[in-house]
């Protein structure tokens, strides 16, 4: 064998490599790449939204031995594993570590909806001899991608009285599906010579419900009545019972391996629970008390900005965190102050096929690991918390002393566009925070794909972070 070069040594020293999991993984780690993902794929098919998506974490982490916080109680002992569920729609999960409170506690932080069609207050019309739902379209989408596919409805429908309905139509093969409509290319015309953004607008998001009319009646609205009715006889709602429901459609689509190779996963919803279901198993995984509280966050509302009192913007991950500082004689701003976050969300993976908005140094790929971003936001830095040195040495170290298979990414070029996530409201905390999450390919469409070693590489990121 040849001696290397003094370039070559040079190289080896000096350049930043990038490199495919595959390239220097045993069979035996690959294995367990894959094995993990089985678990992701089924829990990622059975739990389409976030109030599922909450309500199963919740089930999981009783299961796991965590039990509900009581801010009213003594000081937790460490390896105490406890959670706060915040309205159905968002958990925190807990696990005291052996440092007293104040020393800080190291925060995953993730967040558990996606981009989707919700419904209007007021949704069941009939035109055309046909039935529908009226909508209103949640996070950013391509709205031509949500017409012509199999919908399925999810959510809850409260009633005066207190009670709900929980609903779920279009997961199993026996259900009806929903569906929107799009105009065929022949008559197309005017369609096709709108705007990209255009093609079909928010009105345009009309769902098909059904057809027939009710019988033997000389009333108008006939089929709105027949759809009612079939409502009614199932689930004991009214038309007004709609105006207190939150429901949702999200596409009525199975998760399936990719590729010949089976690398790939592709489904509804990576965006962002490609990062919050390995943060929760990596919490899960605690079976001794860290050295630091270990804390995942698994939020709601980050498509629409995080407003809400579900979401980060929110003050219930500071309240619950001042609740426990307050257990131990501490100030909230003091934990804090020394606290570490991992702000667990997707990155854009660069897209060989649609390479012009990425820079291609600075992108992310499929199976290089996960991915650090130091700044998202937008063009100048806008919205965004930008990590500071300091934090992101402190996180490549982590992962690089752990095998941990890394790269950093931006969020495409620096005029291309942008996005934001979770960080800076964690950053508004005085909390040191920095993005690490799973390249995504397909980003906010119906169907994403993702690589199962970059999604096992989050789980060990979380998990190491959580231990180290």
């Amino acid at each position: 064998m040849s001696e290397k070069s003094k370039a070559q040594e040079l190289k080896e020293l000096l350049f930043n490599k990038k490199e495919n999991g595959v390239d220097f993984m045993s069979d035996d780690e690959l294995k367990i790449c894959d094995d993990f993902c089985e678990g992701y794929k089924k829990f990622l098919f059975e739990n389409k939204t976030e109030r599922e998506f909450a309500q199963s974490a919740l089930e999981l982490a009783e299961e796991n031995g965590f039990t509900e916080f009581d801010k009213f109680g003594g000081e937790l002992k460490a390896g105490a594993k406890v959670y706060r569920f915040n309205r159905g729609k968002a958990i925190i999960l807990c696990v005291k570590g052996t440092r007293p409170i104040k020393d800080g506690v190291r925060i995953s932080a993730a967040h558990i909806d996606s981009p989707r069609i919700d419904l209007k207050q007021c949704p069941v019309y009939e035109d055309g001899s046909l039935g529908f739902f009226k909508t209103h379209y949640y996070g950013g989408i391509k709205k031509y991608q949500w017409t012509a596919i199999p919908l399925s409805l999810h959510g809850r429908i409260c009633k005066n009285d207190g009670s709900y309905v929980d609903v779920k139509v279009g997961e199993d093969p026996a259900d009806p599906k929903f569906c929107i409509t799009d105009i065929l290319p022949h008559l197309g015309a005017e369609q096709m010579a709108r705007k990209a953004n255009e093609i079909v607008r928010g009105e345009e998001l009309n769902v098909v419900i059904g057809s027939r009319p009710f019988k033997d009646d000389k009333e108008s609205e006939k089929i709105k009545l027949n759809i009612l009715n079939i409502l009614y006889e199932k689930y004991g709602i009214v038309e007004r019972d709609f105006l207190s429901a939150e429901l949702e459609l999200v596409p009525a689509f199975t998760v399936d391996d990719i590729g010949f190779d089976r690398s790939l996963i592709g489904g509804y919803g990576h965006d962002d629970r490609v990062c919050s279901y390995p943060a929760m198993q990596a919490i899960f995984a605690l079976n001794e008390a860290p050295e630091y509280t270990a804390i995942t966050v698994l939020t709601d509302k980050e498509e629409t900005g995080s407003d809400g009192n579900t979401g980060l913007n929110s003050s219930y991950l500071k309240y619950f965190i001042e609740d426990l500082a307050r257990l131990e004689g501490y100030e909230g701003r003091d934990v804090l102050s020394n606290s570490k976050c991992l702000s667990a969300d997707v990155n854009a993976a660069f897209d060989p096929t649609w390479p012009a908005p990425f820079e291609k140094n600075n992108s992310s790929f499929i199976n290089e690991g996960v991915v650090v971003t130091k700044f998202t936001g937008a063009r100048g830095k806008a919205g965004t918390s930008d990590a500071s040195a300091e934090y992101v040495s402190f996180v490549k170290n982590l992962l690089e002393s752990n095998g941990v298979l890394w790269q950093s990414g931006e969020l495409g070029k620096v005029d291309a566009g942008g996005g934001g996530t979770v960080a800076m409201y964690i950053a508004n905390l005085d909390v040191d925070v920095i993005d690490v999450g799973v390249p995504v390919l397909s980003m906010h469409s119906p169907y994403e794909i993702v690589s199962k070693i970059d999604t096992y590489m989050a789980y060990k990121a979380f998990l190491t972070f959580f231990t180290k």
